[in-house]
């Protein structure tokens, strides 16, 4: 008999101390067992040798990035005369064939995974912005998870559904979210086929595309229903959890409080999923 596997990952981890604090009290107080490093983030010397000594069994992946702060090498073609990333996902994706490019992230992509693989062995591979799902990149990025011996890069398929709630259906963000679920779709096909030719492991759908900004527990369990029929896959829901010293009510604070929720993990369970991290894969 098939499991049915749910993984709940932190996309935010070494991005500030908010950040950094909400795996550690995620981890500890709550069921969130996995977590992706960002590199040149403000807190990632924080969530080194502060976070990860208090959270021994956080499932730890690299949260590679091309879209924001620094990058940890030399780089004319991706970022400016600071050093600063220049390059939205699809800046990224239509200059992915210019001389010289794919070598430039090749040369960032090792940068970041040996930074991480300096203190821990990741256990997974995903992106800032998703920017591994372009093409080029994603087969890329599997020839690195191979040769640093990764097992799993995510992919970003999400099944369409609808949460019932006026409100949320709504928002600003949506129609912006809608569009970015069906490219992200549409470059998982192509993905998966690429995927076919490495040895390893990746999830068969995400939760976070279609209400991103707007998760709840609502939305999770709505998501995880549209798939309750089926048997033997894995979900990952991603999130960019915060844990302020003081009162702050944002989209951060919310999803933080979701890896806190009790019932939310009741439900989770009696729906049939196995809470896991990338480490039980």
């Amino acid at each position: 008999m098939g499991v049915k596997r749910f993984i709940l990952n932190s996309d935010s981890f070494g991005l500030s101390p908010d950040f950094n604090r909400a795996v550690l009290n995620g981890f500890n107080n709550g069921f969130l067992k996995s977590a992706s490093l960002t590199t040149n983030g403000a807190a990632f010397e924080s969530a080194v040798n502060e976070i990860l000594p208090e959270c021994q069994k956080l499932s730890v992946g690299v949260h590679l990035n091309l879209t924001v702060g620094k990058s940890l090498t030399y780089s004319d073609l991706l970022t400016d005369d600071a050093g600063n990333f220049k390059h939205s996902f699809t800046a990224l994706w239509l200059n992915i064939n210019k001389e010289n490019f794919l070598k430039q992230i090749e040369k960032e992509f090792r940068a970041q995974i040996e930074k991480v693989s300096g203190y821990l062995k990741p256990t997974h591979i995903d992106s800032m912005d998703d920017v591994h799902c372009i093409p080029e990149v994603f087969d890329l990025v599997c020839k690195l998870a191979v040769e640093y011996k990764i097992p799993y890069v995510r992919t970003a398929f999400e099944e369409f559904y609808v949460v019932p709630d006026l409100k949320s259906n709504l928002h600003i963000r949506y129609p912006y979210n809608i569009s970015r679920l069906i490219l992200l779709n549409l470059l998982t096909l192509k993905n998966r086929k690429t995927l076919q030719k490495y040895p390893l492991k990746t999830n068969n759908y995400i939760l976070g595309i279609t209400y991103g900004g707007m998760l709840s527990n609502k939305v999770l369990e709505a998501g995880l229903k549209t798939l309750s029929d089926e048997d033997n896959f894995i979900v990952e829901g991603v999130i960019y959890p915060a844990s302020y010293l003081r009162n702050i009510n944002d989209t951060h604070s919310k999803e933080f409080k979701l890896t806190q929720d009790k019932l939310l993990e009741d439900t989770i369970y009696r729906m049939g999923y196995e809470i896991s991290s990338h480490r039980d894969i």
